[in-house]
C-alpha cells in the first residue's frame, strides 16, 4: 500500500465515523433517486400528454368535410414538441418555452404553453431534477465534508510529524483528494447509473449520455480539487469553510444568476408586442391581393399571364387566385422568416456573451454542456420552431396548390358557387415529425463548454501540486 491510499483510507476513516459526512451522503443520494424518478415521471407524462393532443390534432385536421382548399388554410393545424428522453436529467430550459405551435395561413405564431405559466408557482424556483442536485448541491456537501481535511492536520499539529517522516506534502495533499474524490464519486453514483440505463436501453443517444455523465464527474472532480486546494491554504477548519462557502456562493449562484441579466441589458430583446407591430406593419407594406389595382399584384399579374402567353386571367389553365395566395405566403413567410432569425440572432449573441462569462464561473460551462448533451438548450427550441414553420410552409402551399390545380378561375369567383374538393386531400398530409440533432452535431456544440471545464480541471490540477510543494517547506 503506497503512502497516498493510505492517507486516503485514514481519512476515508474519519468521514465513516463522521455523521454529517454520511448523513449528507444518504440526503444528496436519496434527493437524486427522488429528482430521477420525479423528472422521469414528469418527462414520461408530459410526453404522454402531447403525443394525445397531437394525436388530437391529426385526426381533428383530417376529420375535415369537404370543402374548399383556402377555408382549411384558415382551419389551422397544431403540433407539439415531444419531450427529449434526457430531459429527466436536466430539463434545461424546457419549463420556460412553449411546446405548442398552432399553424395557420398568413401567420407564423410563436410557442405557447410553456409548463412554468400552466402549473404552480413551485416550479417558476426551478423544477428538482439530477441535475440540479449535482450542479447546486453536491458541491456544498464536498465543502462541508472536506474543508477541513489538510487544514485539520495543521490544527492538531499531526502535519508537521507526518513532513518529519518523510512523507511529502504532495503525498498528502494526494492523498487527501483521493479520499474526496471517491466520496464525489458515491455521490455521483446513482445519476451514472441513470444515465447509463438511458443509453444502454435506446431511451437516448447513447453518446449525449456519456457525455452527461463525463461532464459531471469532470464537475465534481473539480470542486474536490478546490476543495483540497483552499483546505491547504488555512491554518483553521473554519476559515478554509468560510473561504469555500464564498466561492460556491459567488461561482454557483450569484454569477450564473447576474450575469444573465447583465448581458440581456446588453443585448436587450425586443418584445413580442414590438416584433408583432413591426411585422404588422411590413406585412401590410407587401400588397393587397384583392385590390386589383396593387402595385405589387399587378406586375405579379403581368408576369403570370407571360407566363402561360396568354392575356386574360380567365384564359389560364390554372386557378390564379391559388397562385395568388402562394405568392402571397411565400412574401409573408419570408418577412416573418426574417423577424424569426433577427430575435434567434438576438438570443445567440446573448448566449455567446454569457459563454464568455464562463472562465469567471465553470457553474455557466457545466450548465450550457448539460443543456445541450440534454437537448433542453435553447438551439434545440429554434430547431423545433424552424421545423414548425417548414412544416407549415409546406402544409399551407400545399394547400393552395390543391386550389390552383383542383378548382376552376371561373369557379372560385363565381359566388353563388361552393366550391369543395374532396377531404381525401388532406388525409394524404404528411404528419408532423420533429427530427432531434445528431449526436455528432450536439457534440461539436457542446465542445467549447467542455474545454472550458477542462481548463478548469487543469487550473486546480497545477495548484494541488503547488499547494503539496508549500506543505513540503514546512518540513525545513
Amino acid at each position: 500500500m503506497t503512502v497516498v491510499t493510505r492517507i486516503a483510507r485514514e481519512e476515508w476513516r474519519l468521514l465513516l465515523r463522521d455523521r454529517v459526512a454520511i448523513s449528507g451522503l444518504l440526503l444528496l443520494v436519496l434527493l437524486t433517486l427522488v429528482a430521477a424518478l420525479n423528472a422521469y415521471e414528469h418527462q414520461r407524462s408530459a410526453n404522454a400528454e402531447r403525443a394525445h393532443y397531437q394525436a388530437q390534432a391529426n385526426h381533428a385536421f383530417e376529420a375535415q368535410p369537404d370543402r374548399h382548399p383556402h377555408r382549411v388554410v384558415h382551419y389551422g393545424h397544431f403540433v407539439f414538441r415531444p419531450v427529449n428522453p434526457l430531459a429527466a436529467f436536466d430539463p434545461g430550459i424546457d419549463a420556460y418555452t412553449g411546446n405548442t405551435l398552432f399553424l395557420e395561413g398568413h401567420r407564423q405564431n410563436t410557442a405557447n404553453f410553456g409548463d412554468v405559466r400552466q402549473s404552480s408557482l413551485l416550479l417558476r424556483f426551478g423544477l428538482l431534477s439530477p441535475a440540479f442536485v449535482l450542479q447546486v448541491l453536491a458541491p456544498l456537501l464536498l465543502i462541508f465534508v472536506g474543508h477541513a481535511s489538510v487544514a485539520r492536520e495543521r490544527e492538531s499539529g499531526t502535519l508537521r510529524v507526518l513532513l518529519a517522516q518523510g512523507i511529502a506534502g504532495r503525498q498528502i495533499v494526494a492523498g487527501k483528494l483521493l479520499a474526496l474524490s471517491g466520496f464525489a464519486g458515491l455521490a455521483v453514483l446513482p445519476a451514472l447509473f441513470a444515465l447509463g440505463w438511458l443509453g444502454v436501453s435506446g431511451h437516448a443517444p447513447w453518446e449525449q449520455a456519456l457525455l452527461l455523465a463525463v461532464a459531471y464527474v469532470g464537475w465534481l472532480l473539480l470542486w474536490a480539487l478546490v476543495v483540497v486546494v483552499v483546505s491547504s491554504q488555512f491554518q483553521r477548519g473554519r476559515d478554509a469553510l468560510l473561504a469555500l462557502l464564498v466561492a460556491w456562493a459567488v461561482l454557483v449562484i450569484l454569477l450564473p444568476r447576474w450575469l444573465p441579466d447583465l448581458v440581456n441589458t446588453s443585448v436587450p430583446l425586443p418584445t413580442r408586442f414590438e416584433s408583432a407591430i413591426n411585422a404588422e406593419r411590413e406585412y401590410k407594406e407587401l400588397g393587397d391581393a384583392h385590390n386589383p389595382d396593387d402595385p405589387y399584384f399587378s406586375a405579379f399579374r403581368a408576369q403570370v399571364l407571360e407566363k402561360y402567353g396568354v392575356t386574360r386571367i380567365e384564359d389560364l389553365p390554372v386557378n390564379y387566385k391559388g397562385l395568388v395566395g402562394m405568392e402571397g405566403e411565400r412574401a409573408s413567410s419570408a418577412l416573418f422568416n426574417r423577424y424569426a432569425e433577427a430575435l434567434f440572432e438576438l438570443q445567440r449573441q446573448q448566449n455567446a456573451l454569457v459563454d464568455h462569462f464562463s472562465w469567471l464561473s465553470p457553474t455557466l460551462a457545466l450548465r450550457r454542456l448539460s443543456m445541450t448533451a440534454a437537448g433542453t438548450d435553447l438551439e434545440n427550441f429554434q430547431r423545433f420552431l424552424r421545423q414548425g414553420e417548414d412544416y407549415r410552409y409546406q402544409l399551407i402551399q400545399g394547400l393552395n396548390q390543391l386550389q390552383v390545380d383542383e378548382l376552376v378561375y371561373a369557379d372560385d369567383t363565381n359566388p353563388k358557387k361552393e366550391n369543395r374538393i374532396s377531404h381525401t386531400h388532406w388525409q394524404a398530409f404528411p404528419e408532423f415529425e420533429f427530427r432531434p440533432a445528431p449526436p455528432g452535431n450536439v457534440l461539436d456544440r457542446a465542445l467549447p463548454a467542455g474545454l472550458v471545464l477542462l481548463c478548469w480541471l487543469m487550473a486546480f490540477a497545477m495548484l494541488i501540486r503547488v499547494a503539496g510543494t508549500r506543505l513540503g517547506r514546512m518540513a525545513r
